[in-house]
C-alpha cells in the first residue's frame, strides 16, 4: 500500500479510546491544536480531518460537544466526528482503520485489550501510534504481526508517552551531538531521572497490575522481562551485559544515591531495539541504564532504600492474586481516575544523560517536559508522533513494520516536541 493510498482516506488521525482519561486529555490538546490552522501543515493548508473513537456512543457525543466549543475562535474548521468501535468487534475496527492514515490508541492494558487494533492495523496498513509501557505485548504482537505490517505497509510504532519517548530521543539526541562534536557514538550513556512532579492515573495501574499478573502465573514470561533485547529481533542480536539499578547504589561520579526506575524496564529494550534499527548506529557494545537521582548524604540513601523496597513490595503483591485484588480494590487508583488539569500543568520532569565513548570522551544532556509526564505531557507526545507519522514521515521513506519513535520519525519528531509539545532537548555543562 502507498503513500497516496492512505492519503486518500477520510481522516489523517482518529483518536481511539477517547473518552479514557488520557485519551480525553489528547483529544482536547489535538483539538486546539488544529484549530490553529499555522499547525497543521497539511496539504495546501487544507484543515487536518481527525475523528475521536470509542465504543461508547453518549460518551463521545458529550465529548465532541466539549471539543466543538474548545476550538470556537480558532483559525481552522477542524470538524471532530465520530466513530463507534469496539475492541471486541474486528469488523468494527476494520470499518475504523480503513478510514484513516493513522490510529492513535490509548486502550489499556494493551495485554488484554491491544492486539485486536494491531491485527486490524497490519491488515488494512493504517499506521498505529500507543503510550503502552508494557514491553511483554510488543513482543507478542511483533512476534505475530511483524510480517503482516510489512506487507500492507503499516507503521506500527509503540510506547510514544513518557513510555517510552524522553529515554528513546534523548538518547538519539545525545548520540547525534556526540557524532557531531567527537565523530564517534558515545559507548555508554547513563540516564538519570534528576526531578519529576506528577500523579499516576487508575489506568497505568491497571497496565501495572496486568503485567505482574502475568509475570507471576508464568515463567517464560519472567525470562522474557529479563532479557535487555527483548525487542531485538534480528537473528545475530547483542550479548553485551547491560547494568540494571535494581537496587540503591552510590553514584560516585555525581555525589548521589541512585535507586530503582520503575519505567526502565520498558525504556531500556525501546533504546535497544532504535539501536538495531539504526543499523546499530550506537554501537553493538552499546551500554544503556536508567535510574532515578537521590541526595547524598543520609537522606538521600534512606530515600533510596525506602523506594527501593517500596517498588519491590509493590511488585511481589501485585505478583500474587489476593494482595493484587485487595490493592486494586481498595488502594490503587480507579480506572478513569488520575491527576487533576492543575495537577498537570504544574507537573514537569528533568532527565539528565551521561555519554562517554570509547576514548573517555564525555557528553552530557538533559530532557526536560513542562508539564506532569504521564498525562500533560504524555498526550502531547502521544498526538505529535501521530501527526508526525501522517504528515512528516513518507511511507517511501519508512516502510510497514514495528518500529520505535527515535527510528522511525528521529529528527522531525524531536522538532515537533521541542515546538509544539513543551519539551527540550539540550547540552548542559557537566555541573549544571
Amino acid at each position: 500500500m502507498n503513500n497516496t493510498d492512505t492519503q486518500k482516506r477520510a481522516y489523517a488521525v482518529v483518536l481511539y479510546g477517547a473518552t479514557s482519561f488520557v485519551g480525553q486529555i489528547t483529544a482536547h490538546y489535538l483539538a486546539q491544536f488544529l484549530a490553529d490552522k499555522d499547525n497543521q501543515n497539511g496539504p495546501d493548508s487544507e484543515p487536518v480531518t481527525w475523528a475521536i473513537a470509542g465504543r461508547d456512543q453518549d460518551k463521545l457525543e458529550k465529548l465532541q460537544t466539549e471539543l466543538c466549543a474548545a476550538q470556537k475562535g480558532g483559525k481552522a474548521e477542524a470538524k471532530v466526528d465520530i466513530i463507534v468501535a469496539n475492541s471486541n468487534d474486528d469488523a468494527s475496527l476494520d470499518e475504523m482503520t480503513k478510514q484513516t492514515q493513522v490510529i492513535i490508541s490509548t486502550v489499556g492494558p494493551y495485554l488484554k485489550y491491544g492486539e485486536p487494533l494491531i491485527k486490524s492495523c497490519t491488515k488494512n496498513g493504517t499506521d498505529y501510534v500507543d503510550l503502552t509501557g508494557e514491553a511483554i505485548f510488543i513482543k507478542d504482537m511483533m512476534d505475530k504481526y511483524q510480517d503482516d505490517a510489512k506487507k500492507s505497509g503499516a507503521r506500527i510504532v509503540n510506547s510514544c508517552g513518557f513510555d517510552s519517548i524522553p529515554s528513546d530521543l534523548g538518547v538519539y539526541f545525545t548520540q547525534r551531538q556526540a557524532e557531531e562534536k567527537f565523530d564517534e557514538s558515545c559507548t555508554v550513556i547513563n540516564m538519570r531521572v534528576k526531578a519529576a512532579k506528577g500523579g499516576l492515573s487508575g489506568g497505568t495501574i491497571a497496565s501495572m497490575a496486568t503485567i505482574f499478573e502475568e509475570v507471576g502465573q508464568n515463567k517464560s514470561r519472567r525470562k522474557q522481562v529479563a532479557n535487555p533485547y527483548l525487542l531485538n529481533d534480528d537473528e545475530d542480536a547483542p550479548n553485551v551485559r547491560q547494568d540494571n539499578v535494581s537496587k540503591p547504589e552510590y553514584d560516585d561520579e555525581h555525589a548521589r544515591w541512585l535507586a530503582p526506575f520503575v519505567m526502565a524496564s520498558i525504556n531500556t529494550r525501546i533504546v535497544h531495539r532504535s539501536n538495531q534499527l539504526l543499523d546499530y548506529e550506537y554501537g553493538r557494545d552499546f551500554k544503556y541504564d536508567e535510574a532515578m537521582w537521590m541526595k547524598d548524604g543520609v537522606k538521600g540513601k534512606l530515600m533510596s532504600y525506602g523506594m527501593s523496597i517500596g517498588l519491590l513490595g509493590f511488585a511481589t503483591a501485585m505478583m500474587i492474586k489476593p494482595s493484587r485484588e485487595l490493592l486494586s480494590k481498595h488502594v490503587l487508583p480507579k480506572s478513569g481516575s488520575g491527576p487533576s488539569k492543575e495537577e498537570q500543568e504544574n507537573g514537569y520532569f528533568d532527565i539528565r544523560f551521561f555519554g562517554k565513548n570509547a576514548k573517555n570522551d564525555t557528553i552530557n544532556t538533559k530532557v526536560t517536559g513542562d508539564k506532569d509526564p504521564g498525562y500533560g505531557s504524555t498526550s502531547r507526545m502521544l498526538a505529535q508522533s501521530a501527526l508526525c507519522l501522517a504528515q512528516d514521515i513518507d511511507k517511501n521513506d519508512v516502510e510497514g513494520g514495528f518500529w520505535t519513535p527515535a527510528s522511525a520519525m528521529g529528527d522531525k519528531l524531536l522538532t515537533r516536541l521541542e515546538t509544539h509539545a513543551g519539551l527540550s532537548f539540550d547540552v548542559v555543562d557537566s555541573n549544571s
